[in-house]
């Protein structure tokens, strides 16, 4: 148990990239008072659990619906985030995600609305960019290998870890911005996407494996 929760949190951390959160909730709600940016912290961390939490528990049922097996979502599933990974080594999903947040900024000055009384917490910072295609496909991935409920209740906790790893990434969102820099930042997301490239392998592998039935 203690293997599955190290490999399920190590997954979501990777695709959440919480480090990588914090320059762009720290740019979203550039000019809003301490407490705006504690309840936006707060929702996005909120919102963007219960729909991962709803793609763990109901993705089977849905992929069953639609005829999708198994093992031909873990391939799939796992070629979409080894994608991520490549982005995340060359620093593509950070220049997406930092486009998405100036988009944000430049919505709000057209409409000659200050950025405070914007609320980024349902979009963008839960929908993508926190609940995005690959961490719900990493989720459902994760849900769909457990063997029973006790396995279940272990990648739950930690998808909950991760989360409150973020919560605490964003509420200290200028100390951090601080403390870690850009190219720390760089690094770290480079390793991290390392790591997830291997991560989505083994998810393809297993995928092959239970398609033909292969060891």
């Amino acid at each position: 148990m203690f293997a599955l929760f190290v490999s399920a949190f190590v997954t979501l951390f990777v695709v959440l990239d919480p480090p990588g959160c914090v320059p762009i909730f720290s740019s979203l709600t550039n000019g809003a008072d301490v407490a705006h940016r504690r309840s936006m912290a707060y929702r996005s961390v909120a919102i963007a659990t219960g729909v991962m939490v709803a793609f763990a528990l109901g993705g089977q049922a849905f992929l069953g619906a639609l005829g999708i097996s198994l093992p031909a979502f873990k391939i799939a599933g796992g070629i979409m985030v080894f994608l991520i990974a490549i982005d995340m080594v060359f620093e593509k999903r950070t220049e997406r995600r930092e486009n998405r947040a100036e988009e944000v900024i430049s919505a709000a000055a057209a409409a000659a609305k200050p950025i405070e009384s914007e609320d980024i917490s349902v979009f963008p910072m839960a929908i993508p960019m926190l609940a995005g295609p690959g961490s719900l496909a990493a989720i459902m991935l994760l849900a769909a290998r457990s063997r029973s409920t006790e396995e279940t209740l272990v990648v739950m906790a930690a998808l909950l870890a991760v989360m409150l790893i973020t919560l605490a990434a964003l509420l200290l969102a200028g100390p951090l911005m601080r403390l870690m820099g850009v190219k720390f930042e760089g690094a770290l997301t480079r390793l991290l996407g390392v790591v997830l490239a291997a991560l989505a392998a083994q998810f393809v592998v297993d995928g092959i494996k239970q398609s033909f039935s292969i060891g």
